[in-house]
Order: C-alpha cells, then structure tokens, then sequence
C-alpha cells in the first residue's frame, strides 16, 4: 500500500514538476524524494513521471494518481482537525481563499473580529481566481473560499452570505454624470471597461441585465477593480463596480460620479467549504460573522 509520503511527494512533484523544488516543498533531499517515488511506481506497477534533461512531465497515470492522492491527504488532514476539535478550543490552520473583487473589501474588517472569537487560530489567506479556488478547495489545498455565484462549485457545501448589486462608475465630467440613476440602456450604448477573463465578475458585469445585450470595451482588460476606477476616473470608458467596493471606499478620492442600477441583477457572495469538513460548524460562524461586517460596511 502506498504511503502517506509518496503521495505527497507524488503531488509536490505534480504541482511544480521539478524534482528540486519537489524536494524543497517536502522538506527532503532530491535522492530521498526520488527514492521514494521510484518505490511508489514499483509498488503501483506503473510509470508515474517521465523525466529528461529539460523537463519532467507526469504521465496520464500519474496525473490521473496525482489528483486521487491529493482527494486522499485533503481526507487526512480533515481527521487531524477533528482530532483537534475533540481535543477543546478551535484552533490550529485554516487556509482560506478569497476571489479579488471580494477579499480586500471584506476580510480586513472581518480578519480582527475572526481573531478576537478565535485566539488560537492562524489563518492563511489566498487570493486567487474563482476556478482556481475552487479546484484548491476540492484538492484539500484550501479549506474554505469566499466567492461569488453564479459559479460551479461541484459538491462544496455553500453558505450564502449576502448578494452584491452594482453601481455604475463614470468620470465627473462624462454625460451621464448628472443623471440620478442610470437605465440598461445607457449601458448598452457604451462599452463596459471591465477585469480581464477569468475573473467571475466580468461574467457577472456582463450579465446583469438579462435580455439587454452589454458588451465588454476589447481594448483594455483591468487585473483589478483599482486600476477600472483609475480608468474612468480619466475618462477612458465607464464601468460597474460592485456595491461592496463602492462601500468599503474604492472610488474615495477619485473622480468618479457612481449611479445606482435599479433592475440590475446583484451577485450572490458564499463561504464555501468541503463536505464532511470538520469545521463545519464553526465556518457557519464565520459566515455570521461576515455578514455583521458587511451590514456593518453598508451602514457606514
């Protein structure tokens, strides 16, 4: 039977497809990883990696062993956290993610309120794109994630949060400045600066009016909601910015004129964790937490 070692050096040959950094991500010398994975292969009866001097590159059984061995250690450390939550207090790691258009407007007012409640516990934050995070999550790389539907998120157990509606964003001196509201039309007629592909929220900008055709300006594409902001505020297109980031102050000291959307469809913000977490219980928590604060950030 393979050990809990092979496959973690298995998978940390996978995600960096070098023996060296395999090694370093493991914490052994490069002959003991690939000791190690030659006894995997020999117990297996299959190449798992094929090696040269350029390059290494797993082999479709060892890809395929690769993503079962990662299911296999996100189960083990799942039973390491129950044994620390039968043993008292919460505490230990949680390895969160949070997509760009949410963490930096909701977890740092939420990050000291988490640790005031829970004192022995070290979070480890990741920022990374919806896929991304949601591949992290069914692989056991991270524990829970803070996204925004609609999105496939598999078998996660999914906590809603609160829906996340939209503003559009235009330069002072721009013609819709003056109006009171802006109507789907005004945004038909333009084109929407907005975050390149791959971030949810272009999918969702996009689709907010359903029936009314609104159409990406293919120019430009913004890696995040600060530089769009920076855009407008020049005058170089308009753009809808998410009621969250409106919120929490990401067009302060911009120029920028903001009109609400009445009609538009919001975006369902979730916390969104593995089935049979042991944690299950306290991320609900966490989830009521998050919502005090975005009342909070709203009220402010």
């Amino acid at each position: 039977m393979p050990s809990l070692r092979q496959l973690r050096f298995l998978t940390a040959l996978a995600d960096t497809l070098n023996f060296s950094r395999a090694a370093e991500v493991c914490n052994v010398t490069q002959p003991t990883l690939s000791t190690g994975l030659k006894e995997l292969e020999g117990r297996l009866g299959v190449v798992l990696a094929e090696r040269t001097r350029q390059s290494v590159m797993l082999t479709p059984a060892g890809e395929d062993i690769a993503a079962r061995a990662r299911r296999i250690l996100a189960e083990v450390k799942d039973i390491e956290a129950a044994a620390r939550q039968h043993s008292g207090a919460f505490q230990g790691e949680v390895r969160l993610g949070a997509i760009p258009t949410l963490g930096p407007f909701l977890l740092p007012r939420a990050l000291p309120a988490i640790r005031r409640r829970w004192p022995d516990l070290r979070i480890f934050l990741r920022e990374e794109l919806t896929d991304s995070l949601a591949a992290g999550l069914a692989e056991g790389r991270l524990d829970l994630i803070l996204v925004a539907l609609p999105h496939d998120l598999g078998d996660a157990v999914v906590e809603p949060l609160f829906q996340d509606g939209y503003q559009l964003a235009v330069s002072e001196k721009h013609a819709l400045a003056t109006k009171g509201q802006a109507e789907p039309e005004d945004l038909s007629r333009t084109p929407l600066l907005l975050l390149e592909r791959g971030h949810c929220l272009q999918r969702h900008a996009l689709s907010a009016f359903p029936g009314i055709a609104l159409h990406a300006d293919e120019t430009f594409a913004a890696t995040s909601l600060p530089t769009l902001v920076s855009m407008v505020e020049e005058g170089l297109g308009i753009t809808l910015l998410p009621q969250l980031a409106v919120d929490a102050g990401a067009t302060r000291g911009h120029g920028v004129a903001l009109l609400p959307l009445p009609g538009a469809c919001p975006r369902q913000v979730v916390l969104a964790w593995r089935p049979g977490s042991p944690h299950t219980a306290v991320f609900r928590q966490m989830a009521a937490l998050l919502r005090d604060v975005r009342e909070e950030t709203a009220a402010a």
